[in-house]
């Protein structure tokens, strides 16, 4: 049988201002660990901002998103306008504070946010061609404001499941390493980090998660 291919978007690295390490790390596992393949493609942008992760405080200096996520890529990354949903089996999508910051501005504006185009092109692509999306932590919020009518976990945060209900979203309260698969969207969630985890209910999640579009 022929092994999975994952196209994985990164929002940058580093909770604050990027993707979350662990969230990205342990969804690549798990893809790897379970016979799968991945690559991974990030916006050629700035980040929204630069947060020092040792104060949690703004610093005063310019990064570039795709640059940062190849990091975590360890250089093997390409800029998402590549992106060619033909070429894959599932998206994934990591969550951490860039995804609400730096692919949209979910973070500051809410449902009002503004999405990137090219991260937009990708989902909605994907989405057309009726196959399975995988999205954690905030990143279901992404997936909302772009899609519309799905069904999404962001955990139990009472604000942000509001924001994703305002947007025509059905939200589910889950905990950890639960999954909400929307069957007819072929879209699977998982809270990870919007709920207080230890890095083991992390790579639960992400394994939960990677299974079940695994399995379809």
């Amino acid at each position: 049988m022929k092994s999975k291919k994952f196209a994985v978007i990164l929002a940058g690295s580093g909770v604050y201002d990027g993707s979350e390490i662990h969230e990205a790390t342990l969804a690549l596992y798990a893809i790897s660990k379970n016979g799968g393949e991945y690559e991974l493609f990030a916006p050629n942008t700035d980040q929204y901002h630069v947060i020092n992760h040792l104060t949690g405080e703004e610093m005063n200096e310019k990064r570039n998103v795709l640059v940062e996520a190849a990091r975590i890529a360890r250089g093997n990354i390409k800029d998402v306008k590549e992106f060619d949903a033909a070429n894959y089996d599932a998206l994934l999508l990591p969550g951490g504070f860039g995804v609400a910051k730096n692919l949209c501005t979910f973070a500051f504006k809410g449902p009002d946010c503004d999405v990137n185009a090219d991260v937009e092109t990708a989902v909605k692509a994907m989405h057309a061609a009726e196959k399975p999306i995988g999205a954690l932590c905030i990143a279901p919020a992404l997936i909302a404001k772009i899609l519309g009518t799905v069904e999404v976990t962001i955990g139990q945060d009472a604000g942000t499941a509001e924001a994703i209900s305002s947007l025509g979203a059905t939200h589910v309260n889950t905990t950890h390493g639960e999954i909400v698969f929307d069957k007819e969207n072929k879209i699977v969630t998982t809270p990870c980090y919007m709920l207080d985890a230890t890095i083991a209910q992390i790579g639960e999640g992400a394994e939960n998660v990677v299974k079940t579009i695994m399995a379809l």
